[in-house]
């Protein structure tokens, strides 16, 4: 969040004069074709990035010391964006809470390897001077980068050991010029960019006009290196941005305000490519109406791209519900560039915690902490799975007189999305608050998060569920580090937000930074780097098959044969002969396979019913075995018998009758039951035509019988001939036959 601060400007008079000309120019909006300020829909606008150059060695940059950050301060009041409507009241239960978290086993359960201390009082040299940290970090192939208000570290990731920092985050953009470089004012986020092996470096300058993002590129892996560096304008304050990778560009949103006017979302795509190669770069933006906020832009995680010419994904939440943008950016030619959406996908009725405010208790002071409970927290995690597309995000909600943290899982983004999981994660009365949460290359899911009570001190935990785990539901917590002090000083900041990454190099470990209290006390807080990973995660699959059969459902008549074609499909590299066979038949029934075994393929199933097989229908088990493994399949199998069915037949008599305008005639419908049929026939007649009545009696015929049919000829009816139908039905049974009807 911004803090309000004075900085001595040190940048000469001519080069402020070079910026200001090159921001005159460069930031100039170019809004798209019929795209207004008067449009219902997202306004597109086009600009080019104020400034761009490279960065000095991170390694060679000052680390921080009192005098060169600002003395301490509290962020503004949260910028609060508005709330759905119609939201669940707090008083009413939530129906996806999850009370019981078990233990998983062993095998299931993440196991944890580092967890060390990241910057804050007292670690690293480090005196936090700015509240809240804006805890965030990222991991790439062989370093961690945190980044908190107002200062990044660079650590190994395989030791914890510091490598670089801390640095203040200015520091980044010294000789720049600008905001960028006068000011640091935070919100930070860094992303590894896991295709391209660089890192993203993002956070504004807003203590001075004109508002600024400054983003920044490595030239290499190495984030102790150099950076490509770039600043973008904004005409209204640029809050809580928040990044995502993807293919085509660096997405990013804000909360945007004009004063204290929540004016909407911002969804900005700045050109991935050219800052990769350090070159001029192009930011396209969709500025959302008022009704759209904490909007959040994927990010890609794991070595499998999103199907090609996927958009970018783009969620915040509504009136219990999710709503998925779609953004596509062209920068060869803007105008193609395209922001669909919202589709609306129904969640659980939900409560924000603190109705967004702030609430969240701690022991030993009346001092509550904000929940931020109106936006969904960082990131919007994707994956492509192959098998299908997930999405993985969390905010914050009431659960019953606690707090907790809702989680979705979506899945077919960019198809029918369908909300595969959700859950709100409360095991006990504690707050839960603050969370992150991401998936490794198996599909098991780890979520972290703040935890604190009137009993228990600002701490940090982690939970987590395998993929093979029963939906909806998440594993037993687990401490990452106890607080043992809260937040006092009528400083009431948290978070604004914490972080959990993914290993590029295993796609496994997960990476979870969150801040946390030692000792009681204001702008004394700490924060936690901690990592850790699923045992099945990254292990060779076994060798397995599976059985399968086609149709799944045979029905055959006595004394005759029916067939199937049972499927045995090799999986991950399976070499074995399986052995087939069929069990659960009926008296007088036998079954074939051919093959009787097999490596992979398909094998025809025949089932042969003797003339007194047993009728009706059976459940057969078709199992395969090969050594210790067995898998099986099962048909539905019917016999059905061999005899006629049980129908009926009808006539009538005469086929022809004459009757005289003003009188009667009568036919005989006779009904033969055969084969035993002993159904009731309904009988009807069509054709009569206008002025001519008809009755039956008896109306029905049990088994087999005659009726009367009476027509009666008004004396106006037209003469000639008229076809009747005369149709009787039992059931799925129907016959008919005709008559002629001469009218005189």
């Amino acid at each position: 969040m911004y803090q309000r601060t004075r900085f001595p400007v040190g940048v000469s008079l001519g080069l402020a004069v070079l910026c200001l000309c090159l921001a005159s120019l460069a930031s100039a909006q170019i809004i798209t074709p019929n795209q207004d300020s008067s449009s219902s829909g997202p306004i597109m606008t086009v600009r080019h990035n104020v400034y761009h150059d490279v960065s000095p060695a991170v390694r060679d940059m000052p680390v921080v010391s009192s005098s060169t950050l600002r003395l301490r301060h509290e962020a503004e009041p949260a910028r609060r964006i508005p709330m759905p409507p119609n939201l669940k009241p707090a008083t009413e239960p939530d129906m996806v809470l999850q009370r019981t978290a078990p233990l998983a086993p062993a095998t299931h359960a993440p196991t944890a390897n580092l967890n060390f201390e990241g910057l804050g009082s007292g670690s690293l040299g480090f005196t936090p001077n700015a509240a809240p940290p804006d805890t965030n970090g990222a991991v790439g192939s062989t370093q961690f980068v945190q980044w908190v208000n107002e200062s990044f570290a660079v650590f190994n990731k395989s030791t914890g050991a510091l490598i670089a920092g801390p640095i203040a985050g200015n520091s980044l953009w010294s000789g720049f010029g600008g905001g960028c470089q006068t000011n640091n004012d935070g919100d930070p986020i860094v992303l590894y960019d896991k295709a391209a092996n660089r890192w993203v470096f993002s956070q504004f300058s807003v203590s001075t006009t004109p508002f600024l993002q400054c983003v920044a590129v490595s030239t290499t892996s190495d984030a102790t290196g150099t950076f490509n560096r770039y600043s973008f304008q904004y005409s209204n304050f640029d809050d809580y941005p928040k990044m995502g990778v993807w293919t085509d560009a660096y997405y990013q949103t804000f909360n945007m305000f004009s004063g204290n006017s929540f004016v909407g979302s911002d969804a900005c795509a700045y050109n991935r490519t050219a800052m990769l190669n350090g070159q001029p770069a192009t930011q396209i933006c969709f500025q959302q109406g008022n009704s759209v906020g904490g909007l959040l832009p994927s990010d890609l995680d794991g070595s499998t791209a999103p199907p090609a010419g996927s958009p970018n994904f783009l969620v915040f939440f509504g009136t219990n519900n999710l709503n998925l943008f779609k953004f596509h950016v062209d920068f060869a030619t803007p105008a193609n560039s395209t922001f669909t959406g919202p589709t609306v996908i129904p969640v659980a009725a939900f409560t924000p915690l603190c109705n967004g405010g702030t609430c969240v208790p701690q022991p030993g002071t009346n001092q509550a902490l904000d929940s931020l409970g109106d936006r969904l927290m960082y990131r919007l995690a994707y994956r492509n799975l192959g098998t299908h597309e997930s999405l993985v995000v969390n905010h914050s909600v009431v659960a019953g007189s606690s707090g907790g943290v809702r989680w979705y899982e979506l899945q077919n983004p960019n198809g029918t999305v369908t909300l595969a999981q959700q859950s709100t994660f409360a095991p006990d009365s504690n707050f839960r608050w603050m969370g992150s949460i991401g998936m490794d290359q198996a599909g098991n899911m780890a979520m972290g998060y703040s935890i604190s009570s009137s009993t228990v001190n600002p701490s940090i935990a982690i939970t987590g569920r395998a993929a093979s785990d029963p939906a909806n539901t998440m594993q037993a917590e687990t401490t990452i580090i106890s607080g043992t002090g809260s937040q006092t000083g009528g400083l009431n900041r948290w978070g604004d937000y914490s972080a959990i990454t993914i290993d590029p190099v295993d796609d496994c470990t997960f990476w979870y930074t969150q801040e946390y209290m030692k000792t009681t006390g204001s702008f004394n807080w700490n924060t936690r780097i901690a990592n850790f990973k699923f045992p099945n995660c990254g292990t060779p699959p076994t060798p397995d098959f599976s059985v399968s059969a086609s149709p799944s459902s045979v029905s055959v008549v006595q004394g005759s044969t029916g067939t199937s074609t049972v499927t045995v499909t090799p999986l991950n590299g399976f070499t074995g002969t399986v052995s087939l066979s069929a069990s659960g038949l009926p008296a007088g029934v036998t079954a074939t396979l051919n093959p009787a075994s097999t490596t992979g393929g398909n094998s025809t199933l025949t089932f042969t019913a003797s003339n007194t097989a047993t009728l009706g229908t059976v459940t057969v088990t078709v199992t395969g075995t090969s050594g210790t493994l067995t898998h099986s399949t099962t048909i539905s199998l019917t016999i059905t018998s061999n005899a006629p069915a049980p129908n009926f037949t009808i006539s009538v008599l005469p086929t022809s009758l004459s009757v005289t305008r003003g009188t009667s005639g009568h036919y005989t419908v006779t009904i033969t039951g055969q084969n035993g049929f002993s159904g009731t026939v309904s009988l009807s007649v069509t054709g009569l035509g206008s002025r001519v009545t008809a009755t039956f009696n008896p109306t029905t015929i049990t088994g087999s019988g005659t009726s009367t049919l009476t027509v009666t000829v008004n004396r106006r009816a037209t003469t000639g001939t008229r076809t009747l139908t005369i149709t009787g039905t039992s059931g799925s049974l129907t016959h008919s036959t005709t008559a002629s009807l001469v009218i005189h």
